[in-house]
């Protein structure tokens, strides 16, 4: 399916008044999840990437733990379906909660922290965090075309390995889990950058593609803070393209304490 469509709009200015202008539209679908022959739940999203949505959405609510489980995946021709087909035995969870956000995502709430423990302690130059959002922002195909889209990516400090583009800010979480699984690389450094607002199932998809470091070109919530002090993540918020804040762990970039002060000890470029 396509992934946004041309339309035609009526543009006031000033100094030309009304005129037609031709502008694209991001798409927005619903897509259903079918989970060993039995719908689980409908996805308003983006019809791109469908079946690593669906992988990683059961990779982020806790079902399945690797592609090991998965035995098929496959999106209907159409786009409305994705078919998830699993070599064991699930029972679907008794109900759904809706999560925060436009075009709000839907989580059973069921999904263990098992990765928060083992996190690597890795240090960051701070100008690493200020590199990963410029390349964010230069690879957002969608939303230079159509604009109201999310993205969300994967950096290993160096590059973006994963991105992921949606209307829902989860949902490019979920893509990006399913992509991890179905084309696995091994990453030194995992760090999540992302267009959306960190809330705590932000955070918590995050914690589960075991990410060291968050960034967000907006801002996190509390909830969202508490939890990424507990699960060991670098929460970053209104990442720019020279400065950013630091909500929590702001010891992994590279930083000493001088005189009641964190100083960067190394200076960004």
């Amino acid at each position: 399916m396509q992934n946004d469509r041309p339309i035609s709009l009526m543009q006031y200015t000033t100094s030309s008044g009304w005129e037609a202008v031709p502008a694209r539209v991001i798409s927005e679908s619903t897509v259903s999840l079918t989970v060993n022959g039995e719908v689980w739940i409908s996805f308003m999203c983006t019809p791109a990437d469908l079946e690593a949505l669906a992988v990683g959405f059961l990779y982020n609510e806790g079902i399945i733990h690797s592609m090991a489980e998965v035995e098929a995946v496959s999106a209907c021709e159409n786009g409305s379906n994705v078919d998830v087909w699993l070599n064991h035995s699930v029972q679907k969870p008794s109900q759904w909660r809706r999560t925060s956000g436009c075009t709000g995502g839907v989580t059973s709430g069921q999904a263990k922290m098992e990765h928060a423990a083992g996190f690597v302690k890795r240090e960051f130059n701070p100008g690493t965090v200020l590199t990963a959002m410029n390349q964010l922002l230069e690879v957002q195909e969608l939303y230079r075309e159509a604009r109201g889209v999310h993205c969300s990516a994967v950096s290993d400090g160096q590059q973006i390995v994963y991105r992921a583009e949606d209307i829902g800010r989860h949902n490019t979480l979920d893509k990006l889990a399913g992509l991890m699984l179905m084309h696995p690389k091994t990453l030194e450094r995992k760090i999540v950058v992302t267009t959306g607002r960190i809330s705590s199932e932000m955070l918590q998809k995050s914690a589960r593609l075991g990410a060291q470091v968050v960034i967000s070109r907006t801002s996190p919530t509390s909830l969202s803070v508490e939890m990424a002090e507990e699960y060991g993540i670098t929460l970053i918020g209104y990442a720019r393209r020279n400065q950013f804040l630091v909500y929590a762990h702001p010891e992994r970039l590279m930083m000493r304490l001088e005189l009641g002060r964190l100083i960067p000890a190394v200076q960004p470029a």
